[in-house]
């Protein structure tokens, strides 16, 4: 069956699918991060997919079957815009949010999109500002590295952040005040980042990098453990490769800029650690931030040569390490008698949500 294009054709490009939907929603995301995985996902589920596409991806994402409906836009701000809402509201949408929504929006500008948000768009905000997400860590009472305030105050490694979900880009290490002003007006010079941009400066951890992935159901009130990754970064780890005396020599300075993520597998004794860390977490954010931390997050660490845990970041939503899991994890084998990846688990929560009358209950 074809259902043709009643919007403008540089609005909506549609495509041919042939499965009964859900009457009621449809998954809509924006093309990147992990749209492949949610929108798989809900295929797999039998609900109607929809990408808000960039028109210099169009190609790209064509070449997927399961993508039923492309709203095609410049940039992806004009999802704010009324007529790609009433596209979206039309078809009954939720939104799944993922790091390029945070990346290329305010939290004000979030907040404002009409259509259902899958889980909580109000800690996405927690997310984007580092003094809220390290108050909502602490709260968790994760095990974190401590923050320096000043440049001045830097007595030992630290590692200078941006605000938001900027994947690593800009991010940069620093042993004392003259050598973070140097790092800063150099990656300012390069228009990395921005003259009056503010900077976040925290302790530098060594260890094993374990971003640890969790789906918490409100409808169950269940929290699961889905998986673990590593990021890996370029080019502070193509650095490494180079023998010292060039290091340092060069005049670059290294990027944390994430290219790609590998699976890792915990030692089955950290688990315990890694529920009662999820678990803790789940409730600060009800207590801070209503209606708290529904679907997935990602806490994200190190653990050091005692297998202590130091945790640096938060993901509030489904972060780019689960796309390693698309037939899904070894966690979610001990869960469920079938391949279930993040974006699936995330469908199957707005199916069962909708069956009971409570998809208010897991969307904001």
């Amino acid at each position: 069956m074809r259902f043709f294009n009643t919007y403008p054709p540089h609005i909506v490009h549609k495509v041919q699918y042939t499965s009964r939907y859900n009457r009621l929603t449809a998954i809509a995301t924006l093309g990147s991060h992990c749209a492949l995985q949610v929108l798989k996902g809900a295929k797999d589920e039998g609900l109607k997919t929809i990408l808000v596409c960039e028109k210099k991806r169009e190609k790209l994402y064509r070449r997927f079957s399961f993508i039923d409906e492309l709203i095609l836009v410049d940039s992806f701000s004009a999802i704010l815009e009324q007529k790609y809402q009433s596209i979206l509201e039309q078809n009954n949408a939720v939104l799944i949010p993922h790091g390029t929504l945070i990346a290329q929006m305010s939290s004000e500008q979030i907040e404002s999109i009409k259509i259902p948000i899958f889980g909580n768009k109000w800690i996405l905000r927690w997310e984007s500002d580092r003094i809220m997400k390290e108050k909502l860590m602490r709260e968790a009472k994760l095990p974190i590295p401590k923050s320096v305030k000043d440049a001045k105050d830097i007595d030992n490694l630290v590692i200078v952040k941006r605000q938001g979900a900027a994947g690593g880009k800009g991010y940069f290490l620093a042993a004392n005040k003259e050598d973070y002003n140097k790092k800063r007006e150099h990656l300012i010079s390069q228009g990395v980042i921005g003259k009056d941009e503010t900077l976040y400066i925290q302790e530098y951890v060594a260890g094993v990098l374990a971003y640890l992935q969790y789906f918490y159901s409100p409808l169950n009130e269940e929290l699961e453990f889905f998986g673990a990754d590593q990021r890996h970064e370029s080019d502070i780890e193509g650095i490494a490769r180079i023998q010292s005396e060039y290091q340092l020599k060069s005049t670059k300075v290294p990027s944390f800029n994430v290219i790609g993520n590998s699976p890792i597998v915990l030692r089955e004794s950290l688990l315990d650690e890694v529920y009662a860390m999820g678990d803790n977490f789940v409730e600060a954010a009800k207590k801070l931030v209503s209606p708290g931390m529904n679907g997935p997050f990602c806490i994200e660490g190190v653990y050091d040569e005692n297998a202590k845990f130091t945790s640096f970041e938060f993901s509030a939503r489904i972060v780019a390490g689960t796309n390693i899991y698309m037939d899904g994890s070894p966690y979610y084998s001990l869960l469920f008698n079938e391949p279930m990846s993040m974006g699936k688990r995330i469908a199957r929560e707005i199916k069962n949500a909708e069956k009971i009358n409570q998809l208010d209950k897991i969307t904001t």
